[in-house]
């Protein structure tokens, strides 16, 4: 199953992807689970899939306005430099331990809205990356049960103001509406095989400037679950960005920078297209 959060006719619900369109969760559900983090919270993935079997589109894709795939408040959890390819090209050592940040809600927008570049930098970079969606609360997670967690994948990308970034690697992570999520959760039972098998490939304006498969993670997911888990006790619909690949704008002579007027897409295998236009902040 395949579900996200968005705006139809002025009302925010959520809902399933279906081949031809989406199935409203919102109008069947939404008594019970008004959001898609109250559903996730409420352990009612399988109520949703069940709702939404045999159904037909209730409208396109085309007609919603996408949210952030968690739209209300849920902690992002970032783990930074930890693609290998990555590591190779800052000219890093090896991390011995998992790095962290957070991201804030504000920062985040949906599928399909506009990334703003801030007025006080022309520095805004571009991170693919794959995310997990926390399915059930836990701390000190075993690596070996990282999966009973887990409600499913998504992407996440990670824009980044490297000068700020400079300055600490909060400020330059959390600049209003510069990063999103989405456009889909995809739970456990629909993905094959494993994880490590699926590949990522960010495009700005339609060239590849990172391609990559999840193998190359320094911190698997199963490292960054239980090595998190010693700080903090996760919620359902908390979210870990995996990290980012090699490509970076910021590592390329000369540097690419994102500017007004450029369209974003980063994809993965089996979950879709995070695709986002950037505008200059007013």
């Amino acid at each position: 199953m395949k579900i996200g959060s968005y705006i139809y006719n002025g009302k925010a619900s959520y809902g399933v992807k279906l081949d031809d369109g989406i199935v409203d969760l919102g109008r069947r559900l939404g008594k019970f689970y008004p959001d898609l983090p109250t559903l996730i919270k409420a352990f009612a993935l399988g109520e949703a899939e069940e709702e939404s079997r045999n159904q037909s589109p209730d409208f396109k894709e085309e007609d919603v306005y996408f949210l952030p795939l968690m739209p209300a408040p849920v902690n992002i959890y970032c783990a930074g430099i930890n693609y290998l390819d990555h590591i190779e090209e800052t000219g890093r050592d090896k991390p011995e331990f998992p790095t962290l940040f957070m991201k804030s809600q504000q920062s985040m927008i949906g599928h399909g809205q506009d990334l703003v570049r801030p007025k006080v930098s022309d520095q805004f970079d571009f991170e693919g990356e794959f995310a997990v969606v926390i399915g059930k609360p836990g701390r000190y997670i075993a690596k070996e049960n990282w999966k009973d967690y887990i409600a499913g994948y998504t992407i996440i990308m990670d824009g980044s103001i490297r000068d700020f970034q400079k300055r600490s690697v909060d400020q330059g992570k959390n600049f209003y509406h510069s990063s999103s999520s989405g456009p889909w959760l995809i739970t456990m039972d629909e993905v094959p095989g494993d994880f490590r098998d699926m590949k990522l490939t960010t495009r700005l304006n339609g060239k590849v400037m990172q391609a990559s498969d999840l193998g190359k993670l320094c911190f698997d997911v199963s490292d960054l679950i239980s090595y998190y888990s010693q700080i903090f006790y996760f919620q359902p619909g908390d979210m870990i960005a995996t990290g980012t690949p090699g490509g970076v704008g910021s590592r390329r002579d000369p540097p690419v920078w994102m500017k007004p007027g450029d369209e974003l897409e980063v994809e993965i295998t089996g979950i879709g297209i995070l695709k986002n236009a950037v505008v200059g902040e007013n």
